[in-house]
């Protein structure tokens, strides 16, 4: 029982690692460029709210179009002051229609979030390496509960923002539960913080935390490439 338990969770940590893996990637490759682009636009003079959009929505819709993961929505969140005549900025596109998100058309509030309370700013920003974060409750944008990736975007060694993008949880478990479901034990996918991504277990749900419950006496096994922990059992 040992050594089936051990199988399944080596098996499942791969499976969510290779999840992630495009996503990560596309990011990855999205802050590379786009820390070069913000680079040569800076030097030419100031860098406006309109200059960046241009900048990112390519990025915004490579990462849309993935097909390895539903993505929801993607794009730039900027550092306070990178920009002209913003304090921060949110380059955003999501949804069926892949459509640009109008924060100042929600809430006037939003504009002047400090996104570096958010972890999936705020661990990028630190560690200078992608981060999976959630699940939370997306207010920004979805208003639905969401994991969010985001890699770091430097200009010259300057944090200057993170390159990012949201995949609902209903269409991670989609994707992930028949997979993990086949591997014939309870499996559940944690966070860094303890709390219930996923499982294929009723009896934990999304958000759930592990501390405190049965889950929390029962070994973990990380996932490659992500702060991620599976439980068996």
């Amino acid at each position: 029982m040992v050594t089936t338990t051990h199988s399944t969770a080596t098996r499942a940590t791969e499976i969510v690692s290779e999840y992630f893996r495009a996503p990560i990637s596309v990011l990855e490759e999205a802050a590379q460029v786009l820390g070069g682009q913000l680079a040569a636009a800076k030097g030419s003079g100031a860098l406006t709210a309109a200059q960046l959009d241009l900048l990112v929505e390519p990025h915004a819709h490579a990462a849309l179009a993935l097909v390895e993961a539903r993505v929801y929505g993607a794009g730039f969140i900027a550092a306070v002051d990178l920009l002209t005549g913003a304090r921060n900025h949110l380059s955003w596109w999501q949804g069926d229609d892949r459509g640009k998100l109008v924060l100042a058309a929600q809430s006037v509030n939003k504009e002047f979030i400090d996104y570096s309370d958010f972890e999936w700013f705020r661990v990028p920003m630190m560690t200078g390496a992608p981060h999976v974060a959630g699940p939370h409750v997306d207010y920004l944008c979805s208003d639905e509960y969401t994991v969010t990736v985001a890699a770091p975007v430097h200009i010259d060694g300057d944090f200057v923002g993170v390159a990012g993008l949201d995949m609902l949880i209903d269409s991670v478990e989609r994707q992930l539960l028949p997979r993990l479901s086949a591997l014939g034990e309870p499996v559940t996918l944690v966070n860094g913080v303890g709390r219930v991504v996923l499982s294929t277990d009723a009896a934990h749900t999304t958000g759930d935390a592990v501390r405190g419950g049965r889950l929390a006496e029962l070994e973990r096994a990380r996932c490659g490439g992500v702060e991620l922990d599976i439980i068996v059992g």
